[in-house]
């Protein structure tokens, strides 16, 4: 385990090394970057009447509010962290660290933040879904929708005061059957994961069609226990049976690597933002 300047200078010198990056992300990237679903205070400023409730966080899968209610935190909760328009500092130094490179993205974050920060959208897999899309809960088919016409309707409805949507047609339904709507990210098996098949492709034929003296070089930020399946242990098995493949593991909570990576895994106790301000400055 490294800090300070000898983990900066490690990680530099990998990049500099490596001619392929795969850039694996969890929620803790987005949460240095700004976006931090547990901010009790970001969470009073938005929502002061689910504050007023004895709500304090983003985390409401299942808190027991009415569909008006739920509806608004959705509205303004989309709003707020998918659809905001003011680039992003530590993604863009992100975008900036990659350089030209022959790179690729994995995040289990459904905030969009990587296409919104320079990132090319055919070179990103978001396996989890995207606030951008609907989807029916039945699903009675495997059709999506943007979600923002939607979301503005219910937000020109939204009475900030009481949390709720005032008027009831502003609640979306399925077009197509009439069924309950939710955003289009994986929450169980109902989850319609049609519109990411094809960059989960692209990204699989990447790793396989990799010449085999590539320099491969996976960068992981804030990915813990929450759900390691998606980030954190697939980058151990990607770098585990890709010949010089070296990982950079940038957690506060959880940095340890697998024994047997060795010299080829890097493990840095801190957030992304302390790592890319070190290495950008």
């Amino acid at each position: 385990m490294e800090t300070g300047t000898e983990a900066t200078d490690t990680v530099r010198t990998w990049l500099d090394e490596a001619d392929r990056v795969l850039v694996a992300a969890g929620a803790g990237l987005s949460a240095a970057a700004g976006y931090d679903y547990g901010d009790t205070e970001r969470f009073e400023q938005l929502f002061p009447a689910l504050y007023r409730l004895g709500l304090r966080s983003r985390y409401l899968l299942g808190a027991p509010l009415p569909a008006d209610m739920m509806w608004g935190y959705w509205a303004v909760h989309i709003d707020d962290i998918r659809f905001g328009t003011d680039p992003n500092p530590l993604y863009r130094g992100l975008r900036s660290l990659v350089g030209d490179r022959d790179h690729r993205v994995l995040t289990s974050n459904v905030d969009g933040l990587f296409a919104r920060n320079g990132f090319e959208p055919d070179r990103i897999f978001t396996p989890q879904g995207d606030y951008g899309r609907l989807q029916c809960t039945v699903p009675c088919s495997q059709e999506t929708w943007p979600s923002k016409p939607f979301l503005d309707r219910i937000l020109a409805a939204y009475d900030r005061d009481t949390g709720r949507v005032t008027d009831p047609a502003a609640l979306p339904v399925c077009p197509r059957c009439g069924a309950e709507v939710f955003p289009n990210v994986r929450v169980g098996p109902e989850f319609v994961d049609g519109p990411y098949l094809a960059a989960g492709d692209r990204l699989t034929r990447w790793l396989a069609d990799a010449p085999d003296d590539a320099r491969l070089l996976v960068l992981e930020f804030g990915a813990g226990f929450n759900t390691p399946g998606v980030i954190r242990w697939p980058m151990e098995n990607i770098v585990r049976h890709t010949p010089g493949a070296r990982l950079v593991r940038v957690n506060p909570g959880h940095p340890d690597v697998p024994a047997d990576l060795g010299a080829r895994a890097l493990s840095l106790p801190f957030g992304a933002d302390r790592l890319l301000h070190s290495l950008t400055v």
